[in-house]
């Protein structure tokens, strides 16, 4: 029994707290997340996940309640969009701020509000609309 633990330990990682992204869609999945940093918001991009892939986009636990995502297939199609705008960038980005996105050289994009409900660990599965 005390072998099997110690195999247990050695093999199994340990559970870590975060937010995860899983595209559960027939396409490369780019997503972006935004989140508050104390003094606004924080977006950074992106993350490429493939179908039937889940990716960490967070790997600590989850700070605030609410964090926002915005996703587009390799085609630039939008897979989540919503009503909160936060910047992006064309390549991989960190951009501190929401406003003025045009003027400081970024685009402006509809993200999605998700409620964690103050979990420290939370996914997010992107399906397919018909």
């Amino acid at each position: 029994m005390a072998a099997a633990l110690a195999l247990w330990a050695v093999f199994c990682p340990p559970a870590t707290a975060g937010f995860q992204v899983c595209n559960q869609t027939l396409d490369l999945a780019n997503v972006a997340i935004g989140q508050p940093d104390g003094v606004g918001f924080e977006s950074r991009g992106w993350w490429k996940i493939g179908p039937n892939q889940c990716a960490e986009v967070i790997r600590k636990p989850i700070a605030a309640r609410f964090l926002y995502v915005f996703a587009t297939d390799i085609f630039g199609k939008e897979l989540l969009s919503g009503s909160v705008p936060l910047c992006i960038a064309p390549k991989r980005f960190v951009i501190e701020g929401e406003s003025d996105c045009a003027l400081r050289g970024y685009v402006e994009a509809p993200f999605i509000e998700v409620d964690t409900g103050d979990n420290a660990d939370w996914t997010l599965f992107l399906r397919a609309t018909p």
